[in-house]
């Protein structure tokens, strides 16, 4: 059987009994970084005083082999006690996983997920956003169009929308955000549930002032509801088929989606 183990995101306090219980019993672990759950193991020997097996195998099984190794997989595989814990947080959210699960769906694999610490969730109760609708959409793309697209789907769906961001792209949001919506409220989170928590709400021109350049940590966003873009019978491909200059096909676009025009216009030149 697989068991998916959501491991702490920072406060080991916040380990489930049954998470414990399942890691301790385990013969084989497909971990994230098996260096991570090895650590993890020790610490909890040491502090709850748990006895784990002996011979327990730790296999890693992360983003860049889990397609190969799901594909050597025989369904009695499965026939031992099999856990699959990330670094931190839910397994499948931002993490590997689901492929796992789909495995086990497709083979009829008897398998269980376990609740439990999860960074999404935690900032998005944080943010204190009355629109309790919510789109998670995890990292933008690193740049161009597709990170430009990106942020316009996370600026105007009419959702409460978390993003993560990393430490060395923080500032870059933040400007995109100040430029795109300056009046947009936005709450950030930083490094949940460990010491140096942090929680920040405002404008991004606000945010950017109170950091003062210090952007270290482990982020996530909340962008407050914005509005949809506008219904319309025209789609922007529909825009774009038109034999127009590249500026006036930027403000046709920008009148059925909201979208600033400035960062449209950049946007249809990368696409060329």
């Amino acid at each position: 059987m697989l068991s998916l183990v959501p491991t702490p995101i920072g406060n080991i306090g916040d380990i489930s009994l049954r998470s414990i219980e399942l890691l301790s019993d385990a013969d084989i672990l497909l971990c994230e970084d098996t260096r991570v759950t090895k650590k993890l193991i020790n610490i909890l020997k040491v502090r709850y005083n748990t006895t784990f097996k002996e011979d327990q195998e730790f296999i890693s099984l992360h983003s860049h082999n889990e397609k190969h190794f799901i594909e050597k997989l025989l369904p009695d595989f499965f026939d031992s006690n099999i856990v699959y814990a990330s670094d931190a947080g839910m397994p499948g959210v931002s993490d590997p996983g689901q492929a796992l699960v789909a495995y086990c769906l497709r083979e009829n694999v008897a398998f269980d997920v376990l609740p439990g610490a999860n960074a999404v969730l935690t900032a998005f109760v944080a943010a204190g956003f009355e629109e309790t609708k919510m789109l998670f959409l995890g990292f933008l793309d690193h740049k161009g169009a597709s990170r430009a697209a990106g942020l316009q789907k996370a600026l105007h769906n009419g959702f409460t929308t978390i993003l993560y961001e990393s430490p060395h792209r923080l500032e870059k949001l933040l400007l995109e955000l100040n430029e795109e919506e300056p009046n947009r409220e936005i709450f950030l989170a930083k490094e949940l549930t460990k010491k140096y928590q942090k929680y920040l709400k405002g404008t991004a021109s606000n945010i950017l002032s109170i950091l003062d350049g210090n952007f270290r940590g482990e982020w996530v966003v909340v962008l407050s509801a914005g509005q949809t873009q506008a219904d319309s019978a025209i789609s922007e491909k529909d825009i774009l088929s038109l034999d127009l200059p590249k500026k006036v096909q930027a403000k046709l676009i920008c009148k059925i989606t909201g979208e600033n025009s400035k960062s449209c216009y950049k946007r249809l030149l990368e696409l060329e």
